[in-house]
């Protein structure tokens, strides 16, 4: 069996099962529609299933494009793959990964967690901006091959290190896990198989995340930088995952910077924090900045940030030089709306621009 192996061959009951491969299926290429694309608890899957009964009603449906020539997310591709490795290799998935890979790599946690444990996190969801509410998990079978494993951040950094490290696949396919499929015009996908490519801040990544009811999943690594970040949450009403991991991954790839940009985010958050009163400490400001925040603008400031409630956390999102100046893009998160700063910071220190602006919805 190679990535070239088309489903048919285990599989020939299957939609156009003789024209979709095995690369196809762990790079989201195929046009097997997504089973599971809902971000909340639906009625179906309360009730126990099985990966049979999925592709049964999810595989056999016409394909939503030609295989090879769009990127599309599906669980339906992850359930197959999973259940062709059990055809093929005659063996469960699970007790194989626990076998092959967790067990050498001591992570003991690892497993499907199929049977609850007093000892396992509560879920929980939220509606809207409402307060945390408690979430039932999905009933067995729902996620085989695709959001089926559990583990604590420790044991999931060990997976990360074995990685970094090249301990467990092979150089030749450590190179197919992390190369950016492309599609049939030639188009990158910005996926391998199984992991997101692309680059952070300049700095290669391979990434994904994660999402069952109640929980959530963000695992990122660096391999240039022998570095890799994990954030689990068991709350799925928050983005939480995304703006930690990435100020985490930030702290770590520059961390000569991480003093300075501390300090620099103590001043815009004092800004902030001010711009919701009404007022701004002109002493931060250059003599532009100061002619941009008229009583007009500061009024308008105000009115608008201050029912966004507590500011929650910055994420810088990109900075660049121009003008001789440092260009600043930040993701602010307050508790009820996340806002974009685009600032100019002088040489000197000082504000040439402070800007807020709106997300698009």
């Amino acid at each position: 069996m190679t990535l070239r192996t088309k489903v048919a061959k285990y599989f020939p009951e299957l939609t156009r099962a003789k024209d979709v491969t095995l690369r196809e299926l762990l790079s989201h290429t195929s046009g097997y529609e997504d089973y599971a694309p809902q971000d909340y608890l639906i009625p179906a899957w309360t009730k126990p299933t099985s990966a049979a009964e999925i592709l049964r009603q999810w595989a056999r449906k016409p394909l939503n494009f030609n295989p090879g020539t769009q990127w599309q997310y599906s669980n339906t591709n992850f359930v197959l793959a999973a259940q062709i490795f059990e055809k093929a290799s005659g063996e469960p998935l699970v007790p194989f990964l626990r076998r092959a890979i967790f067990q050498p790599l001591g992570m003991a946690s690892a497993g499907d967690c199929t049977e609850p444990s007093p000892a396992d996190a509560q879920a929980y969801t939220r509606y809207a901006l409402g307060p945390p509410r408690p979430v039932a998990r999905e009933a067995e079978g729902w996620y085989p091959g695709a959001a089926e494993l559990c583990m604590t951040a420790p044991d999931l950094a060990k997976w990360d290190a074995a990685v970094l490290q090249k301990r467990i696949l092979s150089e030749k396919s450590y190179r197919e896990l992390t190369e950016d499929v492309k599609l049939a015009d030639g188009e990158p996908t910005h996926y391998g198989l199984g992991v997101q490519v692309g680059e952070f801040h300049g700095t290669p990544q391979i990434m994904h995340s994660g999402e069952v009811s109640g929980f959530l999943a963000m695992n990122r690594v660096y391999p240039a930088k022998h570095i890799a970040v994990t954030v689990l949450s068991n709350e799925d009403g928050v983005n939480l995952i995304g703006p930690l991991s990435e100020q985490l991954a930030l702290i770590m790839l520059q961390p000569g910077q991480s003093a300075q940009n501390e300090k620099l985010d103590v001043q815009i958050r004092n800004i902030l924090n001010g711009l919701q009163q009404g007022r701004v400490d002109r002493e931060l400001l250059s003599s532009n900045a100061n002619s941009y925040f008229s009583a007009t603008a500061l009024s308008d400031y105000q009115h608008s940030l201050a029912p966004l409630g507590q500011l929650k956390f910055l994420i810088l999102e990109s900075e660049q030089q121009r003008g001789g100046m440092t260009h600043l893009n930040y993701r602010a998160q307050y508790d009820r709306k996340a806002v974009t700063l685009n600032i100019y910071r002088l040489p000197s220190g000082k504000f040439e621009q402070f800007m807020v602006e709106g997300q698009a919805e």
